[in-house]
């Protein structure tokens, strides 16, 4: 396993610019099995849950080829229904697969889906909005077998803003007869996105980034050329670098709207943010009052992909900051690695009190899950002394050669066996 050896204590300063979403990619990739054409998806980042929903993609039927950034997807003769088990059991995101294959092909294979260990992430929301769709659902052995005759628009209320579950009967919804609507639906940005994507192909969808969306089913989808939106968690992530360590930094290719939870905090704890159309700039260059106060929320509350990294920052902030991780229930797992670098955090369930100290001290740690490990990282970045963050394939997961990043800006950072 590769791991990151860090010589902390060093002030971040320059120029850097967001990659597309990780999130927003992969279920535009699984919407790409409901067209009939080539898609041509721009600026495809490296990361390995991309690389693993490309492979899955291609054993269905799709042709693939990377030409630089850009992947082309021919989509015309995808004729399997199976998701390998071997590549569903890496990423959580498999299951989106569920609703455009069912759209295309009329029946679906999959078993429950991987990865990061961060709660149970129950996929009953998704099942319940696919059989009001007309699918009958089979469960066994961990196999998750669907099929229909025909897919069927429906009103489908979500008991929770599920992300996934909105995605996947967006793209059920697409092919099937009649009118679909999500009520109680997700509104992160990256719905947005994929409805843009979906209508560009042919799809008529609206009401997205609200709480009802309407899909009224076509025959069929076609050719589209594509950019999907900016990844707004890697922003938030080297925002919250900066405002860890002190520096001045400038995030190209952002829209500041889509993470203004995160933004009005760090405003409020005394840091200087200048505001652009599309680029942040963050001085820290004393340190910072603590937030007081993180509750994680579905969008546009604060984010739980924010939340680890969040939490080095008030650990290093002064004064003291209760987090309440409110949707996944073991979303605490980088406490105990951030303790043995000196962090002052003290838990209960779902509960992290964070009073600030002034130094963090280098460690052995170990990197239990994405953006744990991208917080890790931070950590190792503000810490005296050097840091090795392990099992650091959980941060490739969704952030592209984010030691090379933090090196431009004047960290020290290297990778190794």
């Amino acid at each position: 396993m590769e791991k990151f050896i860090i010589n902390g204590s060093k002030k971040l300063c320059g120029v850097v610019t967001t990659s597309k979403a990780k999130n927003s990619y992969l279920a535009i990739l699984a919407g790409c099995i409901l067209s009939s054409g080539v898609v041509t998806l721009h600026e495809c980042p490296d990361l390995e849950d991309i690389n693993t929903m490309t492979e899955i993609i291609k054993n269905l039927g799709c042709v693939v080829e990377k030409r630089v950034k850009d992947l082309i997807i021919d989509c015309k003769n995808v004729n399997k229904f199976e998701i390998p088990k071997d590549l569903a059991t890496k990423i959580r995101s498999s299951i989106f697969l569920l609703g455009s294959i069912l759209g295309r092909l009329g029946q679906a294979i999959v078993c429950y889906p991987g990865g990061c260990d961060i709660g149970a992430r129950p996929i009953d929301l998704h099942l319940k909005g696919l059989k009001a769709l007309n699918v009958d659902i089979n469960e066994k052995y961990g196999i998750i077998r669907c099929v229909t005759k025909k897919l069927r628009g429906n009103d489908i209320h979500l008991d929770f803003p599920s992300v996934g579950a909105t995605e996947n009967i967006m793209m059920a919804g697409v092919l099937a007869k009649g009118t679909t609507k999500i009520y109680n639906s997700a509104k992160e940005p990256e719905i947005v996105d994929l409805q843009n994507f979906l209508n560009k192909m042919g799809a008529k969808i609206s009401g997205a980034g609200t709480d009802t969306i309407v899909i009224d089913g076509v025959e069929k989808l076609g050719d589209v050329e594509y950019l999907p939106m900016e990844d707004r968690i890697i922003a938030g992530t080297y925002l919250l670098a900066v405002s860890a360590c002190g520096g001045d930094l400038t995030v190209k290719n952002v829209d500041f709207k889509n993470i203004y939870s995160l933004i009005s905090k760090l405003k409020n704890s005394g840091l200087e943010v200048t505001l652009k159309s599309d680029s942040i700039r963050l001085k820290a260059f004393s340190r910072p009052q603590t937030f007081s106060k993180i509750e994680t929320m579905p969008y546009p509350g604060f984010p739980t992909d924010l939340q680890p990294q969040s939490m080095v920052l008030e650990a290093v902030s002064v004064g003291t900051c209760v987090i309440n991780e409110n949707l996944f229930e073991t979303r605490l797992k980088h406490v105990p690695e951030l303790i043995k670098m000196g962090a002052n955090i003290i838990t209960k369930d779902r509960v992290a009190i964070v009073t600030g100290v002034e130094k963090l001290f280098g460690a052995e740690v170990n990197c239990t899950d994405l953006r744990a490990g991208a917080a890790l990282t931070i950590a190792g970045l503000v810490a005296e002394g050097q840091t090795i963050v392990n099992n650091i394939h959980n941060i490739d997961r969704g952030y592209e050669r984010l030691d090379e990043v933090f090196n431009s800006l004047g960290a020290d950072v290297k990778r190794s066996e």
